[in-house]
């Protein structure tokens, strides 16, 4: 079957909003065994009448988001009911449900909120339980039409009324197909290309669709296909791969470390110059973080790092801010001031001015300390922009960390490069 997507709103054409609505959408259709055709976007106003028409003798599916709320930019309901020669009525039901949700906050209701309690008696209910417009669905009367879903934008109420409703409806008119299956291998200090190259050309061999996605310091390697597939693959990718692999499924990086510290009762902290709390950031964005995640420091000046770390500032006028003493140093008065069990520092040259010929642009020193371990640094050069700089130390020390976390720390520590290309895909 062929699905097609339209994502309707000007605050989405206007960058006003991020459209997060295909990534939802998509990973809720997959094991169906169906597939995203198509995608577009427009404003709110007369494209979307176009741009559904489209759709007609092509799609066997249409997904539409967003205007169904009770401004006059609200139009997709309109529209569809135009289109398909239908006729809209007060639905009773729906002006309960919205009653309801409106005496529950004490709120008083305009005439316009009821809007949205018009259907034509030929579409199918889809109730709002987190919001007061409703879905609607539209079966295919004619071979020239798709099953039309028209459903909320807000991704609160878009969500859960596509895993509640939408998948249930949508698995009733799926055909019968072979099971597939997905496995995401998250590869680590590769580029895209040189993951292609160790693994492409057997993996493809196979029979599997494969795909890649590059992120600075990171490679998704997706594989789709039946599970004796997917089975004789993962020899293959383990021993190309295996010291790289961080995990084997859609988890971040600093997912699983908060996961395997928490798994591990240990704690850490962190200490950073050149990263200006990257990595901290991207530590507390990981539900759970507080159990193990004590202190972050930011030290981007050296009188930060004396007063906060303890870092001797003897030691940064013999050896410069950017060295291996004071990353070591730094690192190890993270965990002193913290009482963590582990703690990780950076220090480098972000750019694009700063550096000298014995340190260039780019250059940057990591280092992990912890209990009853030696401190260990690690220099590395990255001579990018700022911002994918930054991006880069945070993967490479968290890769130091996970490494001690999981016993790979004696393998070779990983080389990263910014990357190669974006997402892709063969099969």
């Amino acid at each position: 079957m062929r699905v097609e997507v339209l994502n309707t709103g000007t605050e989405l054409m206007l960058g006003s909003i991020v459209n997060t609505h295909l990534a939802s959408v998509a990973r809720d259709l997959f094991p169906l065994g169906l597939r995203i055709q198509r995608q577009v976007t427009v404003p709110d106003g007369d494209a979307i009448r176009q741009a559904m028409l489209e759709t007609f003798g092509r799609a066997d599916v249409l997904l539409v988001t967003g205007g169904l709320g009770p401004t006059t930019d609200d139009i997709t309901r309109d529209i569809t009911a135009e289109l398909l020669g239908l006729k809209l009525e007060l639905d009773p039901e729906i002006v309960r449900h919205i009653e309801r949700r409106f005496a529950k906050r004490g709120l008083p209701m305009s005439d316009r909120v009821l809007l949205q309690a018009m259907r034509p008696p030929e579409a199918a209910v889809l109730m709002n339980a987190f919001g007061t417009a409703p879905g609607l669905y539209f079966p295919s009367t004619a071979a020239e039409r798709p099953h039309i879903f028209l459903l909320p934008g807000p991704p609160r109420e878009l969500e859960p009324m596509m895993e509640n409703q939408v998948l249930p409806i949508l698995a009733k008119l799926v055909p019968p197909t072979p099971a597939e299956q997905m496995r995401m291998y998250r590869v680590i200090g590769l580029g895209e290309s040189q993951v292609e190259s160790r693994v492409g050309e057997p993996l493809l061999a196979l029979g599997l669709e494969v795909g890649y996605c590059a992120r600075p310091g990171e490679v998704d390697l997706r594989l789709i296909g039946s599970p004796e597939k997917l089975a004789q693959a993962d020899p293959i990718v383990q021993s190309q791969l295996g010291e790289n692999i961080f995990t084997e499924d859609a988890r971040s990086l600093e997912q699983v470390i908060v996961e395997t510290l928490t798994q591990r009762g240990l704690t850490f902290a962190t200490a950073e110059s050149c990263t200006g709390g990257y990595i901290a950031n991207k530590m507390t964005n990981v539900p759970g973080a507080s159990r193990v995640y004590l202190a972050g420091y930011v030290t981007y000046a050296n009188e930060a790092k004396t007063a906060a770390l303890g870092v001797d500032a003897a030691l940064i006028a013999a050896h410069g801010a950017v060295s291996e003493p004071v990353a070591r140093a730094m690192a190890e008065g993270a965990r002193r001031a913290s009482g963590a069990q582990l703690a990780v520092s950076t220090t480098g040259i972000a750019g694009p001015d700063g550096g000298t010929p014995e340190k260039p642009v780019g250059t940057v020193f990591v280092a992990l300390a912890g209990e009853g371990a030696e401190t260990v640094v690690q220099k590395h050069r990255f001579p990018t922009d700022r911002e994918t700089f930054k991006q880069l130390t945070t993967q490479t020390t968290l890769d130091l960390l996970l490494r001690r976390l999981d016993g790979r720390e004696e393998q070779v520590a990983a080389k990263f490069s910014e990357g190669d290309g974006g997402c892709g895909g063969q099969g």
